[in-house]
């Protein structure tokens, strides 16, 4: 043992040396100078006193021991945290389940679509998005204070919608053990109050941070935004839309998502899932779905810009127009011919249904913005679809659906923040 640590020193000794020759004499041949070096010597001492003096070499290797210690130091501080951590989570692990009790099967899924895990790797994760969540708040605070703009706004919203969603998480996990367990232990209640504390604090320095950013904007002026490929964002339109034999559905939208933009919206009725579905997915261009029935749309969207896009049908011949940026782009017939949209159905924007209210599939997921949604159940004039697209002040609003805050709810971590439709224009 002892044979090799000496070979090791050496070795070491003469990178050094390497070193210094490459950093003197660019060009010229390398030479390496091998010496033995006593065992409790300073090693990079040594190779300054056996080697050619210079300034270059010694800043050189004073950095690099400086980073080897940082980094010691700092592994050192992260083993010390795994260390504590799985010692009480494996211990909260080991309380909250029965000798000969059943384990959840892993192919169970949870309410983040993910395989189920244990309650000590779920924990484990969660601090480290704590941590995390912790140190891009503290980013955004400085980014704010110094740069007060629209991006500082559209993060501090996704930043406010993580933290909801892990709030809920982190007490769905704690009710779960408390359910398993009556008693908790001294090391779970202080772990539950560490992570109920410092959710209390995030959200308290977020609302200091938005304080008077919405009490002024109007409830029109918003954008949704899907920034993963998930089956867990999405928002729900609160009311349903009514029986329908001609519509008009347009949009503002922005993505640069590949392949496939995924889902804008998708619309469901009891015992038809896809009674109205705008999807591009996969390498298929973006296609309408009424009643099941399929009609290619010719947009071009997926290229990180906001447009404007507009699709009108009639229930008499299954009649449809499609309109981009204003401009008619392509127009069919046959989708879905005499069949009314149903009512009583759900709303679903950023996901696409496989059943009523669910089955979501990440694949099929929007990623990207989205705004200014409106449905008409008649078919709008090409006049109508230019003065919405060059946001003329003649635009009108969707009689069916009209885009505003109190008529949504979202889930999952999808965000909203402040939007103005046409300052793209301007």
């Amino acid at each position: 043992m002892q044979a090799k640590n000496t070979i090791s020193w050496r070795l070491f000794l003469c990178s050094c040396l390497v070193l210094e020759s490459s950093s003197q004499h660019f060009g010229a041949q390398t030479q390496f100078i091998c010496t033995s070096v006593p065992k409790d010597m300073d090693i990079c001492a040594a190779t300054l006193q056996n080697s050619v003096p210079g300034e270059d070499l010694k800043t050189t290797v004073m950095h690099l021991r400086e980073t080897v210690l940082q980094q010691k130091e700092t592994i050192m501080n992260q083993k010390e945290t795994i260390r504590e951590l799985t010692s009480k989570l494996a211990r909260c692990e080991g309380q909250s389940g029965e000798p000969g009790g059943r384990r959840k099967e892993a192919g169970n899924k949870n309410t983040m679509g993910d395989v189920s895990r244990g309650p000590a790797d779920t924990l484990a994760q969660l601090s480290q998005t704590l941590q995390s969540l912790k140190q891009r708040l503290e980013n955004l605070e400085q980014f704010s204070r110094s740069n007060n703009s629209v991006q500082a706004n559209s993060l501090k919203d996704l930043l406010q919608s993580k933290i909801d969603d892990l709030e809920r998480q982190v007490l769905s996990r704690v009710n779960s053990i408390e359910e398993e367990k009556p008693g908790l232990s001294r090391n779970e209640t202080e772990q539950r109050g560490r992570v109920e504390s410092t959710l209390t604090s995030l959200h308290q320095r977020i609302t200091d941070l938005e304080k008077g950013q919405r009490e002024n904007r109007p409830l029109d002026k918003f954008q949704l935004t899907f920034p993963l490929r998930t089956n867990y964002m999405y928002a729900k339109v609160k009311k349903s839309l009514p029986e329908m034999y001609a519509l008009t559905v347009c949009m503002w939208l922005k993505s640069n998502a590949s392949p496939g933009v995924g889902t804008p919206f998708s619309y469901a009725v009891p015992g038809q899932a896809n009674e109205l579905v705008l999807i591009e997915w996969g390498n298929n261009p973006m296609e309408i779905l009424i009643n099941d029935k399929v009609a290619k749309l010719p947009f071009l969207i997926n290229d990180g810009k906001w447009h404007h896009i507009c699709v009108t049908w009639t229930t008499r011949d299954g009649v449809w127009e499609a309109f981009q940026d204003g401009v008619k782009r392509g127009s069919g017939e046959n989708l879905a011919p005499y069949h009314p949209i149903k009512p009583q159905g759900l709303l679903i924007l950023g996901q696409e249904q496989d059943m009523l209210g669910g089955g979501f599939d990440a694949t099929q997921a929007f990623v990207g913005d989205l705004a200014n949604l409106h449905i008409w159940d008649r078919k709008l004039s090409v006049g109508e679809i230019y003065n919405l697209a060059t946001c003329s002040s003649k635009a009108q609003v969707g009689n069916v659906f009209a885009w505003m805050e109190t008529s949504l709810d979202i889930y999952g971590g999808a965000s909203k923040w402040t939007f103005e439709a046409c300052r793209q224009l301007n």
